[in-house]
Order: structure tokens, then sequence, then C-alpha cells
């Protein structure tokens, strides 16, 4: 597989399968962790499985899946991009084949976490906003019981009331287009950049140097299972390193907040004030959330994309 021409309709298709079977099967953890990392002061949840047994008793079964539409719109061409970049900066480094040194391995991953992010920003932007809609309705409530005001929209508007009462992917982006331009739905791309980059700068090289050690010898693919764990276990380590700079963008996407809940002006502020008003432990909330979601996404990737499944049914049903 390494040495194969990099094909575009392949990796397409490799992450659109990865994708959705690794959406599919995570999705209501990632629900869980933008919940927990979005609650400042009333804390609604105590932790993963409070949040997921609140969630369907609240919202329903699907209530946990809210925002996966976008995840599996958009999932396809972010791992292609992903993936085929990383491909093309490792070939780009390489000398004659030869093996690539660290240094050059992270600038690979630098290359393709700064190529995702045109896919990514968007599609996290609309997702952040469904999955926190259950969070603040299930705070509203809570207010109103105890006599507190309801959370309210500030700081960011994005037009009507009706795209806040019942969210969707199209009203929110139509609603962010209108008022904000194209910028509304990349608000919080720098923050993604910081956070990806150094993502796939550490998840990259790992995966590639624990893949190795399941080659028999030079050049031989890895059997699939170990393909599997090395990209799972590279996943969780790079998820819970880069946790701080999720909890930022996350806190900088978020459109509505909650009642006593901070507004941020940028990166640098937001960072600030986590610190200032929650103290450091803040900055690791969602953690296990992340490498919950991330391992088994990433190795489902790797597996997919290692054994070459689009180039098989390309070659097979071209």
């Amino acid at each position: 597989m390494a040495d194969h021409k990099i094909s575009l309709p392949a990796k397409l298709i490799d992450g659109g399968i990865a994708g959705l079977v690794g959406v599919t099967c995570v999705f209501p953890i990632d629900l869980a962790k933008t919940r927990l990392q979005n609650q400042q002061g009333q804390r609604l949840y105590t932790g993963m499985l409070d949040c997921l047994v609140k969630t369907v008793r609240q919202e329903g079964y699907f209530g946990m899946y809210r925002g996966a539409a976008v995840n599996l719109t958009l999932v396809t061409p972010e791992k292609a991009i992903k993936l085929a970049a990383n491909d093309f900066f490792r070939k780009l480094l390489s000398n004659d084949g030869k093996k690539l040194t660290l240094f050059k391995e992270m600038l690979a991953g630098c290359g393709a976490g700064t190529c995702q992010v045109i896919i990514t920003t968007p599609m996290e932007m609309l997702k952040i906003q469904l999955q926190d809609a259950g969070r603040l309705a299930a705070q509203k409530s809570v207010s109103e019981a105890s006599g507190t005001p309801p959370p309210q929209a500030r700081a960011f508007s994005t037009g009507s009331a009706a795209a806040h009462s019942r969210p969707s992917a199209t009203v929110l982006a139509r609603e962010l287009l209108k008022t904000k331009g194209i910028s509304g739905l990349y608000r919080g791309i720098g923050a993604t950049l910081v956070r990806d980059v150094p993502f796939s700068m550490i998840y990259f090289p790992l995966f590639a140097n624990l893949n190795r050690l399941g080659q028999r010898s030079p050049g031989e693919t890895a059997p699939f299972y170990h393909s599997f764990l090395a990209g799972c276990g590279a996943g969780a380590v790079a998820a819970v390193a880069v946790t701080p700079l999720d909890v930022i963008k996350t806190r900088l996407q978020t459109l509505r907040k909650g009642v006593g809940e901070d507004t941020y002006r940028g990166t640098v502020h937001c960072m600030r004030r986590i610190w200032q008003r929650e103290g450091y432990s803040a900055f690791l909330k969602g953690a296990g959330c992340r490498a919950l979601v991330i391992a088994p996404l990433f190795g489902i990737a790797q597996v997919v994309y290692f054994l070459g499944v689009g180039e098989y049914l390309l070659a097979n049903l071209g």
C-alpha cells in the first residue's frame, strides 16, 4: 500500500467507509464530550455515563445522535483529505523510498492537519450547535424550576429564534451565511487549526512507528488487526494530548451560552477565562470521551485505508 500511487477517488471511498462506520459507533460519546466541555457553572452532568443516561431520558435514544447527519455527510471528504494529504506529504518528503525521519513524519502530519480544516471547521461548527442544544434545553428546564433566568443567546446570534428552538444543520448554515457570510461557518478556524495540526503531528508518526512493529519484513503490509490496534493506540494518545485545545475550540464555536456561562473574544481570552474561573482541570474536560471516540474511529480508518478497500472496489467495479 505504501508504494501505490495516491488515488483521491479511492481515498474518498476509504474515508467514507471508515467515517460512516466509526461515526455511527462512537457518536453518542462525542455528544457527551461536547456537552461536558461546554458546561461551566451549573453542572448538569457528572460524567459521560450520566450525560448519556440523562440524554436518553430527556430526548430519547436518537437524542444521542443529534448532529450525526452533519458528521456523516462531511466525514467522507474530511477523512479522505486527511489520509491522502498525509500520504502525499510523506511521499514528497521521502528520498527514494527511504524511511522518513521523525521530524519529516511530523511535517507530513502537520500538512495533513492543515489541509483538513477546510472541511473540519464548518462540520464541527454545525455539529456542536446541534449537540449542545439538548444541554441548553435541560438547563432551561432546571433554571425555570428554580426561578433562574433561562439560557439566552449572547454575543453571537444566528438570526431567527426559530433557528434555536429546534435547530437543524440546514437552518443553522443558512442563518450563518445570511448574517455572517462564509466566515460564520469558519468561526473558530484558528482554534481548529491549533488543535488539528498538533494532533496530526502526534498521530501519524506514532501510528507509522507502531504499525511498523507489525510488519514481518520491510515494505510488507502489517496485518489488519495490528493496523487497527496501532490506529487505536495512536489515536487515543493524540486525542488526550490535544484535549485542552479541543476544549478551547468547542467553547469558541458554541454560539449559545447558558446561565452564567462566559463568551469569548478569541483563543487567548478563552484560555485565560477558563484558567481563571474553572482552573486547569477544565482543560481536560472530555479527555476520556475523546480517547474513546478517536481511538476506534482512527483504528477503523487505518484498517480500511491499509487494506486498500477503495482501490479494490474501483478495480473490480470500474
